[in-house]
């Protein structure tokens, strides 16, 4: 079963901040902790989820990597790779937030009452994310390459530089939500008084109005353009394995956070070989004499031709392998081999002449079967 985005498992966006994740994971912590769920595997097995998303996220290095190549960037690398054991890995690996380690943890912030964080205003909207499926062939994933494309999004407007406003006119603090960026309401019941919080809907929750909006992006802060982007693509990536493009993908609205672009790869099939993870498998046909006399045949390779030895009586079905032809490996040096599978071509139809030929090589020692003999002395003893 395929494993569930990291960020989607905690809730936040792709740009969140340490906080954010702290912030999501703690929540998550909350419900689906095994106090308050004893008994529960569906929910010990959401814990251990939101714990592993966390580890990945939290840790600066194995997030590049999972943001640039998904799961297969941090295949192999700690706990995220493979799963908490148990929920005790969870409370030894996570002192710090649990609390066992004597300190403060996001728990013991969570009952006391901590404000939340709230949203920075003035900043705009951040824009949405962008996703390309990019098709590539075995050569291009075995080696790397780098592609240009045009791709259609929102671009930060040029008249405004991106603020949605007109000239020198300026924004202004929203008159409706005071420049919170919010609004409050209370309401009561027999339980006691609740407080809901909503953003602003006069100003989109960021707490501030354009005056004279700009005529060429009508205020909004961006316009839609043809753009070029050139994706650089490492060697070894798979099928369905993506990357992202931080700060690529459409403007934010307003002067926010640009968006970024997910590329998704897609192998293209391939006219000689079959893949398995960073092998190749060529199927090589020969013929009857060529494999009981052996032979010198040149294959196709990913990166040209190559000569290689067909042994004397080499069997229809037999591996041979060409070390190093394969695809370079994604993490770590080095690339796999090439793998020939050597099939020995039955013709179908013969001349006489062929068959007289063939009917003398049966009669020579060497196309005899070695266990005619012993056969006999089997079907002889249950008197067949």
């Amino acid at each position: 079963m395929a494993k569930r985005d990291y960020y989607e498992i905690l809730g936040v966006e792709r740009n969140a901040s340490k906080d954010d994740l702290k912030k999501a994971y703690r929540k998550l912590a909350m419900q689906f902790h095994p106090d308050r769920n004893p008994g529960d595997k569906e929910s010990e097995e959401k814990f251990k989820e939101a714990a592993e998303a966390y580890e990945i996220l939290n840790n600066d290095d194995k997030r590049a990597k999972y943001d640039r190549f998904g799961h297969d960037g941090v295949r192999g690398s700690g706990y995220g790779s493979q799963g908490f054991s148990d929920i005790n890995d969870i409370f030894s690996h996570f002192s710090d937030i649990f609390g066992s380690g004597g300190g403060s943890s996001i728990f013991d912030d969570f009952f006391s009452g901590g404000q939340q964080r709230g949203r920075q205003r003035g900043r705009g909207i951040p824009g949405s994310d962008l996703k390309v499926t990019l098709k590539l062939t075995l050569e291009e994933i075995s080696e790397g390459t780098s592609k240009k494309i045009k791709i259609k999004k929102q671009v930060k407007c040029d008249k405004c530089n991106g603020s949605g406003a007109e000239g020198n006119t300026s924004k202004k603090k929203c008159p409706i939500c005071n420049g919170s960026g919010e609004i409050r309401s209370v309401s009561r019941s027999v339980f006691g008084q609740f407080v809901n919080i909503t953003a602003c809907a006069n100003c989109n929750g960021e707490g501030e109005v354009i005056d004279t909006p700009c005529k060429k992006c009508m205020g909004d802060g961006r316009i839609n353009e043809e753009s070029t982007v050139k994706i650089d693509v490492p060697a070894g990536v798979h099928e369905g394995s993506y990357m992202t493009m931080r700060g690529e993908g459409n403007a934010g609205k307003r002067g926010g956070h640009p968006g970024d672009i997910i590329v998704v790869f897609k192998e293209e099939e391939h006219e000689y070989f079959i893949r398995e993870e960073d092998d190749i498998i060529y199927d090589l046909t020969i013929t009857f004499p060529e494999a009981v006399m052996g032979t010198e045949v040149d294959v196709p390779t990913l990166v040209g031709k190559a000569r290689l030895k067909i042994d004397s009586g080499t069997a229809s079905g037999k591996l041979l392998k060409m070390r190093d032809k394969g695809i370079k490996h994604l993490n770590h040096s080095g690339r796999g081999d090439q793998i020939v599978r050597v099939l020995v071509n039955i013709p179908q139809k013969l001349s006489n002449k062929e068959k007289e030929l063939l009917k003398e090589l049966a009669e020579q020692p060497n196309f005899k079967t070695a266990d005619k003999e012993s056969e006999k002395g089997f079907f002889k003893r249950f008197g067949l």
